[in-house]
């Protein structure tokens, strides 16, 4: 198979994962992206906006964007930081919708990996830890 065969097959399972995600999320309220923060602002309490921003590959500027709207929603707080830094904090809304959200996303991941076994999936997470660990060439 070539590199570009299994880069392809890897986009076409990160995109399924989306899709799916996407619809086990509508009913929350939350699309992919907000629940996604909420999950990374779980893990990473207090986190600044640009932090919070490379977590979700997204720019500073459409994060500080999505930030205003999730407070504004009432699934984050945002709170005064070291010198001009803003910190985030989840709420107990953006708490419930995360929880929520991670079984659903962990129902997914389980799923569409299911075909696995134990060995194949640790295999795999194996060669994408070693892929993740070469530095890219500039094309």
């Amino acid at each position: 198979m070539e590199p570009e065969d299994v880069g392809l097959l890897i986009k076409r399972v990160q995109h399924r994962h989306h899709r799916t995600l996407t619809a086990a999320l509508a009913d929350l309220g939350v699309s992919l992206v907000q629940w996604d923060t909420l999950r990374h602002l779980h893990r990473n309490p207090e986190a600044s906006l640009h932090d919070l921003a490379q977590l979700t590959f997204q720019t500073d500027q459409a994060f500080g964007t999505l930030a205003v709207r999730m407070a504004d929603r009432g699934l984050i707080e945002r709170v005064p930081g070291p010198g001009r830094a803003v910190r985030h904090r989840l709420t107990e809304k953006g708490e419930r919708i995360r929880a929520a959200g991670q079984e659903r996303a962990s129902a997914v991941v389980r799923t569409s990996l299911g075909p696995l076994t134990p060995a194949q999936l640790d295999q795999l997470g194996a060669l994408l830890l070693t892929v993740l660990e070469e530095p890219v060439p500039p094309a």
